[in-house]
């Protein structure tokens, strides 16, 4: 009978729990234009989780793969996920009554030496079991803002996982890429300096027959040191490169002194351009760091109703229900029954202006959450414009340095066939020489710059957006695809 009367209590308070007092949460307006004008004319699709198969090279795609699995960054954002979940979840728990059994048994003895003498026994036992329930009635809507408010932050440490994670996956390509660009720099170094060489010692068998002046001999001699000057540079940021992207896959100091990172230098084609014309701007509010602000801004607004709530009554509710026996045999006989029911009431009176003190904090961090918020929109916005203006200069670039080295190949060439005629000189050979090497240079890293700056556009995006909602159809269902939970 008081089991029923103990549950129908704690389900009556419960029922009678209040609103909350937090501001009405609505998403702040952002203008956003309708499509992106700086997009190329053909843009293919990206894979929402696997963005980089773009670039369809089987050794990045292992690479990235592995950086997912042991990157310690990664790791650090999914352990503070981890944390982010417990603490919703003891925020949760809150809400509904505590429960808790206790057993206890006490053995005393009282004085035989004192004034005062009592009948019974100088030793007694005493046995108690109960079960015992407390709940705080959240009339005010402290308690859910409070969960309310969990839950946001663990949104937007999801969020802020996520923005890692494609961190993470865009340093890997553009790493992977800056390392095939110094093996390709590093190539055309040691051919052009192996071709100096080869000129250097036929130019000397001349120079000692009397065929050719010493003036001419030194010319070519500065020109191979040349080439050995440019290699140990390249060399020395290739293994930084190297010992860089290494950390990005996670490996350990041993690893990355021991193992190369595998490369595949066959893949020259650059990589296509991304974002068609027709993508939705309003596709951007997905973008991670955004939906971190946003959630981060809805439980600085339901702190405020927490805040609040303080200056409020709160009450809350105890109780026990068991037995209690100096028997153990008689510890669930009916005689033995104990039971008890608490409520109490309080109400702040004065607190030195601390509770308002509280409140005014939260509301001061809610408008920092929204600057912030606004400031990250914008942000956004600027990252995005700039990176897809940067894929289109990056693509020209490197089909403007291609050609340089086409036409200067030939030059070289026909260069070769002037001297062999004896119609110039030698130092037009050299020239033309030099002028490949350094365009050979620029090449590569024009082809960089440019796989770079696909890979900047995806991250500037939040990731890949085929299948993802508004990436096919209006922007209003972009808008919903990122409604607040």
């Amino acid at each position: 009978m008081m089991q029923n009367k103990l549950l129908i209590f704690m389900g009556f308070s419960a029922v009678i729990s209040g609103c909350s007092m937090a501001p009405d949460y609505r998403r702040p307006a952002a203008e956003l234009p309708q499509a992106w004008q700086a997009a190329p004319a053909q843009g293919q699709n990206m894979p929402a989780d696997r963005w980089w198969t773009l670039y369809q090279d089987g050794t990045l795609n292992l690479l990235v793969e592995e950086a997912l699995v042991y990157n310690q960054d990664l790791a650090l954002a999914t352990a503070r996920l981890d944390e982010a979940r417990a603490l919703a979840r003891i925020a949760d728990a809150q809400l509904v009554p505590a429960v808790d059994a206790a057993f206890q048994r006490d053995r005393t003895r009282r004085s035989d030496s004192t004034a005062t003498r009592f009948p019974g026994a100088l030793e007694n036992n005493n046995y108690r079991t109960q079960v015992n329930v407390s709940y705080e009635i959240d009339l005010w809507g402290k308690l859910r803002d409070s969960a309310k408010a969990a839950q946001s932050e663990l949104l937007a440490t999801t969020a802020a996982r996520e923005t890692v994670r494609i961190a993470i996956t865009t340093s890997v390509v553009q790493s992977y890429y800056a390392l095939i660009a110094l093996d390709a720099q590093v190539e055309a170094t040691r051919r052009s300096l192996a071709l100096r060489q080869h000129d250097f010692k036929l130019q000397r068998v001349r120079a000692d027959a009397g065929i050719i002046n010493d003036f001419s001999l030194r010319q070519l001699e500065a020109e191979v040191a040349a080439a050995q000057a440019q290699l140990p540079a390249l060399e020395s940021r290739r293994t930084s490169e190297e010992l860089a992207l290494g950390v990005l896959l996670g490996r350990s100091p041993r690893s990355l002194l021991e193992d190369n990172v595998l490369r595949n230098a066959a893949n020259v084609a650059p990589a296509a351009p991304v974002i068609p014309a027709n993508l939705p701007s309003t596709l951007l509010l997905r973008r991670p760091d955004i939906v971190t602000s946003e959630q981060q801004l809805i439980a600085a607004n339901a702190r405020i109703g927490a805040a609040r709530a303080t200056l409020f009554p709160s009450i809350g509710l105890s109780g026990y229900l068991g037995s209690e026996s100096a028997a153990l045999s008689n510890l669930f006989s009916g005689p033995a029954g104990i039971w008890q029911l608490g409520f109490g009431l309080a109400q702040p009176i004065f607190q030195g202006g601390r509770l308002f003190g509280e409140i005014e904090a939260v509301e001061a961090r809610q408008r920092q959450a929204l600057a912030q918020y606004q400031k990250t929109l914008q942000t956004a916005f600027r990252e995005t414009h700039d990176a897809l203006v940067g894929q289109v200069r990056a693509r020209e670039a490197f089909d403007a340095e291609n050609a340089r080295v086409v036409a200067l190949t030939e030059a070289l060439r026909l260069a070769r066939i002037r001297f062999v005629n004896g119609l110039t000189s030698q130092l037009e050979v050299l020239d033309a020489e030099r002028n490949l090497l350094n365009a050979e240079l620029n090449r590569a890293d024009a082809l960089r710059a440019q796989r770079s700056a696909v890979a900047n556009v995806v991250k500037a995006m939040g990731g890949g957006w085929t299948g993802l909602p508004g990436a096919e159809s209006a922007p209003a269902q972009a808008q919903s695809a990122t409604a607040t939970p």
